[in-house]
């Protein structure tokens, strides 16, 4: 019995011997990479300040990048139509929406406040789509300058002021990251707008590509006209409001299959606007 006790102790040091010379000979053993941290979110692309740092304003991607375009819908509401909502005229598109999201069309929508307010589960189920981006299109839909298909007009000292109400708008509604784009009301603005909305810290956002929607009937045409405008990096500019554009959501069931079949990618504006940048650069 003590033999055994006296082998099993000596095999027992024999073993913790080799293996601490196994252990002599080996390098300390390197930590893995460590899991990357959390970082923020990357800020939206913006276009840099225009000359004497007016605000910036884009218009489409240079022609030279990717077969890319970008609807886009201006979800329009004027602050004095409430009466006409409570009457029943329906400024939202739900049936739109839906479209888009059954052909699988990102999309950015230039929401005014006065619209999100109107329609604030609309307004919020957009702004959660990873599929949309919603935009400014202000809160009134008042005009930035005189003269601009009869809209009331903002004076300038309240113009950025009205930006701002909107993104309010915006974030008491539900919607949880609005993009710094703006779009003027009728596409109507000169200098004195551009300066008055430089602290926003906005891009202003026009078109290449009139979708000849607004009040239209038929969306045959309203789908040759964009078909015929469309280049690569165009933005066109669409609606989301049912009573003003009856005739859209059967525009856009003809037109994105064409386009796809053109060889074109559908795209939001803060990737056509990044591309814009990456170019510049």
């Amino acid at each position: 019995m003590i033999t055994q006790v006296r082998r099993a102790v000596a095999v027992c040091a024999l073993a913790a011997a080799l293996t601490a010379c196994a252990t002599a000979g080996r390098q300390p053993a390197r930590p893995g990479p460590s899991a990357p941290s959390a970082t923020a979110p990357s800020r939206p692309p913006t276009l840099a300040p225009g000359p004497a740092g007016l605000t910036p304003v884009f218009e489409s991607a240079p022609r030279g990048t990717a077969r890319t375009v970008a609807l886009t819908f201006d979800a329009d509401m004027t602050a004095d139509q409430g009466p006409r909502a409570a009457a029943g005229e329906r400024f939202d598109h739900p049936r739109l929406i839906a479209t888009l999201r059954a052909l699988k069309v990102p999309a950015t929508v230039f929401m005014t406040g006065r619209w999100a307010e109107e329609y604030p589960d609309q307004a919020r189920s957009i702004g959660r789509d990873p599929l949309f981006e919603v935009a400014n299109h202000s809160y009134s839909h008042y005009a930035f300058t005189p003269d601009c298909y009869g809209l009331p007009t903002l004076p300038e000292d309240r113009m950025r002021a009205d930006v701002e109400r909107a993104y309010a708008a915006f974030r008491k509604v539900g919607v949880p990251d609005p993009m710094p784009y703006f779009r003027f009301p009728g596409g109507c603005y000169d200098r004195e707008a551009l300066k008055a909305l430089t602290p926003a810290g906005v891009t202003a956002v026009q078109w290449d590509v009139v979708g000849g929607d607004a009040f239209a009937t038929d969306p045959d045409a309203v789908a040759r006209q964009v078909l015929d405008g469309v280049r690569p990096g165009s933005v066109v500019v669409l609606h989301c409001t049912r009573s003003a554009a009856p005739a859209t959501e059967r525009a856009v069931r003809r037109i994105v299959p064409e386009l796809r079949r053109e060889g074109y990618r559908f795209v939001k504006v803060s990737e056509l606007i990044a591309a814009a940048g990456t170019a510049r650069g």
